[in-house]
């Protein structure tokens, strides 16, 4: 083993830390770029051998930043790469999660940089997967070999880095299930979310969960003449459209019978303490290119992209829609539906209220299919526990400012599965921005975000250690 990679750790100098990643700060992005160069395409079969690439990569990283061993798992479907260093089995143990996989980049036209072949421009990195989730996956791995390189390690550390988030982590969950004494920790530090601002940090202490479906809408038994039989023939088009909106009023609630039952309702004082998050209208439409927002009725836009639960159009297609004209009448029509969802809904519960309801609706000339795809629970995390204190220092030595806490309008199943199965609780510690442009074109990551990521990571684990000790 290198020498240089004790396991003995000393007192924590700030400067160092600093010095270390300002010398190291070129290779770090270099070795940035490279992984991000591989297309590890989760959804996508024909990125198969891009992904198996990606996880042997994410294990020599490992290796080099100097855990004990580390190891690629094969699964049922991608690679989950596990990795450890044991310092004193009588230390605490922190287990960062993350995940090498990467959206698919369509549409490839919308690009202004190859989405696989990274750029910096503006001070960011772009590329696919820059920010969700293969930069602040990173992040971890440098803040670690920081720690090991300067002989600051303060407890035991476990990775484990999935091929599968993307696509709903189900390889993972039973991974989870079936090695509970091989991943047990005391906390779980996870960067995949956002910072308010590089000026404004912020801890993510909730998350939304995640109801998908796809309907089939089945009219005539083939695709017809649309002069011939037009105004006569059920179009699963039209019917499909006229049924999607009538899922919600003009108030903007959800018109599903039940849907709201089990909404946890949020305090009028935890609608104050989510408030002080800075917001401005203004730049949000401005940034998002639009003259006016909707939603909800009764709730302002923070709050109905994070504590109140939606249903969208992810997608919708039927018929002919190559170059030029074709008069049909499509024999079926298609959309994919996302429900977001908030504590206290189920997914399987809402996926059974929607299919009732749905299939309900639909007239008697047209057939209903609706196909269940993955989902996720949703979350509150505590706060008044050790990890968020050690958390909330870290931001405040790092950045000079107290973080807000805020609510996520995303989802990141894997979390329930680990309070539920593990019983440890997980710190959302990202460091990412709205503007990343995360599963959009042109994604992108701050290398400010990047390098200050690798230097509050390391207080974390800096301070998680000295207050496990006092307490």
């Amino acid at each position: 083993m290198n020498s240089l990679l004790s396991p003995y750790p000393k007192k924590y100098n700030m400067k160092q830390v600093k010095e270390y990643v300002n010398a190291n700060k070129q290779r770090f992005i270099d070795e940035l770029i490279e992984l991000l160069s591989i297309p590890s395409v989760s959804a996508d079969p024909a990125y198969k051998k891009d992904v198996a690439r990606t996880a042997e990569w994410v294990k020599k990283s490992l290796l080099d930043a100097g855990v004990d061993k580390a190891e690629v798992i094969p699964t049922a479907f991608h690679p989950i790469v596990y990795g450890e260093k044991i310092i004193d089995k009588k230390l605490p143990t922190v287990m960062v999660y993350g995940h090498y996989d990467v959206q698919p980049p369509d549409p490839l036209d919308l690009w202004t940089s190859p989405p696989f072949k990274p750029v910096i421009k503006n001070g960011k990195i772009y590329a696919r997967g820059a920010c969700d989730d293969k930069g602040q996956m990173y992040m971890h791995v440098k803040a670690f070999e920081l720690m090991m390189r300067n002989k600051m390690l303060p407890c035991n550390v476990k990775f484990l880095i999935e091929g599968e988030e993307e696509v709903g982590s189900e390889s993972l969950g039973v991974f989870v299930k079936k090695n509970k004494a091989k991943l047990q920790s005391d906390v779980i530090l996870i960067s995949d979310t956002d910072i308010i601002a590089n000026d404004i940090p912020s801890i993510n202490v909730g998350l939304r969960g995640l109801s998908y479906v796809q309907v089939e809408v089945t009219g005539p038994n083939r695709d017809l003449h649309s002069g011939v039989y037009g105004g006569a023939v059920p179009n699963p088009i039209n019917i499909l459209c006229e049924m999607i909106a009538s899922l919600k009023d003009k108030d903007g609630h959800i018109t599903i019978p039940g849907f709201y039952k089990d909404v946890n309702k949020v305090s009028d004082k935890d609608r104050k303490e989510l408030a002080r998050a800075p917001f401005s209208l203004k730049e949000y439409k401005k940034d998002l290119g639009i003259d006016d927002v909707i939603g909800e009725k009764g709730y302002t836009t923070p709050e109905r992209t994070s504590i109140r639960p939606t249903l969208d159009v992810n997608g919708i297609w039927g018929g002919y829609t190559g170059e030029g004209s074709k008069t049909v009448i499509a024999s079926k029509a298609y959309a994919k539906i996302s429900m977001r969802l908030v504590p206290n809904q189920s997914p399987d519960k809402t996926i059974a209220l929607f299919t009732k309801h749905f299939t309900k609706i639909a007239p008697k000339s047209v057939k209903v299919k609706v196909i269940p795809f993955h989902g996720g629970d949703p979350l509150l995390l505590d706060t008044k526990f050790v990890g968020y204190a050690a958390a909330e220092k870290a931001m405040i030595t790092s950045f000079g400012k107290k973080p807000i806490p805020v609510r996520g309008g995303g989802s990141i199943p894997i979390v329930a599965l680990f309070k539920k199965e593990l019983k440890t609780d997980s710190i959302l510690f990202g460091f990412g921005l709205n503007s990343d442009n995360i599963h959009s074109p042109n994604e992108s990551y701050g290398i400010f975000n990047y390098l200050k990521g690798i230097e509050t990571i390391s207080l974390f684990h800096q301070y998680y250690a000295e207050m496990r000790k006092k307490k």
